[in-house]
């Protein structure tokens, strides 16, 4: 169904949309770019890559970790042994301080205009 809608399935998560014919061409150049140095250069971008991942996820667990002992010490707040206020504590209600309104009061002249 992938190939109907001219896409290519996913090979290798970092490099989405590349099918076997682009990674053809790119092993023929990578043989005609490094020759006989070709296992070592994927072996130095191996580790790297391995570092590059490691590094990734440390700053991920850190993260994590400081999430957690945020959430921690507000949900401590929250768990005080004093009772939480309620909704019916709180009186938000006041009353209408502006004047109800009234209409100007009519004159003589316009009182018979009306009638």
């Amino acid at each position: 169904m992938l190939h109907e809608l001219g896409t290519s399935p996913l090979i290798f998560g970092f490099l989405p949309g590349v099918g076997m014919q682009e990674l053809a061409v790119i092993g023929v150049v990578a043989i005609l770019l490094f020759g006989k140095n070709l296992p070592g250069v994927a072996k130095t971008f191996g580790k790297t890559y391995g570092d590059f991942k490691r590094g990734l996820s440390d700053i991920q667990s850190e993260f994590n970790n400081a999430t957690r002992d945020v959430e921690g010490s507000i949900n401590n707040g929250y768990s005080s042994k004093s009772t939480p206020a309620k909704l019916d504590d709180y009186d938000d209600f006041e009353e209408a301080s502006a004047p109800k309104f009234e209409p100007p009061p009519q004159s003589s002249s316009e009182k018979s205009e009306l009638s």
